[in-house]
């Protein structure tokens, strides 16, 4: 098959969770051990770092890549959803799958595909850990897709477990409180593998204290001893600086990260720990730790996460997509100074709308519009549940029209912000 024939395969054959939600999701690892087993249990003698969380395990997980980069190591990145290109998801040193590997290996493997039937996420987590494999990684970072114990990314005996933070989202899948969600998510901690936690809260610590005694693994929160000292924090510049704290000293004075959105702070601190405990396997010093997370977006290729896409008028654009997600997105805008907000907002059908649309400002004008995936809620319907919720605006067929009317009447000091939906953002970087 040629690439494009491949992709169409696996697009059509395959049960996608962001183009059709919930049917795509298989709560059980069977397909995914049985799809390793016929290509040869690559995820086996696979030296890796497990990442899972509500918010952020994106971010952290391109922030440790860059740092192992830099610290010499052949890196593996596997993460989800892509935003333009399926060979997003799996990077080596920052450079994505050839497409000649990939349409190689689905054509060397579509019997067993159609035999087995797995999901597209149980297929491309399996096809991940065996470019990883092929390409002789030193280590990789393997972000989870959905909750953790039963992700098929969990078939995986890592270095080191992370866990960012819970919140609520995937209700439907993982569970009404914060404690069951963290639950799910504590299914990455493997016996005897040291886990960091990122935030954690008085619902859900006892869930990780348990589960860290059950497996015998050491356990370390790190907002309880790491904390951050903003030295320079403009959103609209292209780096921050801070110092970062452990314990209430200094260990990082004067470091930067080029990836500017509030929220980051959290993610910094949950990586510093993480990269702690790692330093007793892996040979990591200050040096690549500064340079790493100066350079996340160059060595990894990450987008979407607090983006300047344009000035005058300022159009920025971030997938935080869930209640708190969209909450820091929110405090962030609340710093910035510009004359009238314009939003372009587009979300997904499967999403509580209630509780988010309250959180978004009343005085903005929205551009509602729906990203192109079967998801995509409808543009009409988004008016009119953000009508109710006292938010008004217009309809638009699709994401890009939406943004070339916004940019159309917002004057050189208001702001655009592209928002939603990790598929709405896709659309315009």
């Amino acid at each position: 098959m040629t690439y494009q024939e491949t992709l169409d395969y696996l697009f059509s054959a395959l049960p996608m969770f962001h183009r059709v939600g919930p049917a795509a999701y298989k709560p059980s690892l069977d397909n995914t051990l049985a799809l390793a087993a016929a290509v040869g249990h690559p995820e086996k003698g696979l030296r890796c770092l497990h990442i899972a969380g509500t918010n952020g395990k994106g971010s952290c997980s391109h922030m440790l890549a860059s740092v192992l980069q830099e610290a010499g190591y052949k890196t593996g990145l596997y993460t989800s959803p892509h935003l333009k290109d399926f060979r997003e998801r799996m990077r080596v040193n920052g450079t994505m799958i050839p497409e000649e590997w990939l349409a190689q290996y689905v054509s060397d493997h579509r019997k067993v595909f159609d035999e087995i039937k797995p999901s597209f996420f149980e297929m491309s987590t399996v096809m991940a850990f065996s470019w990883f494999r092929h390409m002789r990684t030193d280590i990789a970072v393997i972000e989870t897709g959905l909750g953790g114990r039963l992700d098929s990314t969990n078939i995986i005996t890592p270095l080191l477990s992370v866990i960012t933070n819970i919140g609520m989202d995937h209700m439907h899948l993982l569970g009404h409180t914060l404690a069951a969600i963290a639950e799910e998510k504590a299914g990455i901690i493997k016996p005897g593998v040291p886990a960091v936690i990122g935030e954690v809260l008085p619902e859900t610590r006892g869930v990780f204290l348990r589960k860290s005694k059950e497996t015998d693994s050491p356990l370390y929160f790190a907002a309880e001893r790491f904390s951050a000292g903003v030295i320079r924090h403009e959103l609209l510049e292209e780096s921050m600086r801070l110092n970062i704290l452990k314990d209430g000293e200094t260990v990082f004075g004067d470091l930067t990260c080029d990836l500017t959105g509030q929220y980051q702070l959290k993610n910094i601190l949950t990586v510093c720990q993480a990269l702690e405990v790692l330093k007793a396997a892996l040979n990591i010093t200050e040096s690549h730790i500064r340079r790493g997370l100066s350079s996340v977006k160059k060595n990894t290729g990450l987008q979407g996460r607090w983006q300047i896409l344009s000035r005058k008028p300022l159009v920025i654009c971030d997938t935080g997509h869930n209640e708190d997600g969209l909450r820091e997105v929110m405090a962030m805008l609340d710093r910035l100074h510009f004359g009238r907000l314009h939003f372009v907002l587009g979300v997904v059908e499967d999403k509580d709308l209630e509780n988010t649309l309250q959180l978004l400002p009343e005085k903005a004008r929205y551009y509602f519009c729906r990203a192109d995936i079967p998801r995509g809620l409808d543009a009409g319907l988004l008016q009119e549940k953000a009508a109710r919720a006292g938010l008004e605006g217009v309809a638009f067929q699709g994401v890009r029209q939406a943004l070339e009317a916004a940019k159309a009447e917002a004057g050189e000091e208001d702001l655009v912000f592209v928002g939603g939906s990790t598929f709405t953002v896709a659309e315009v970087v």
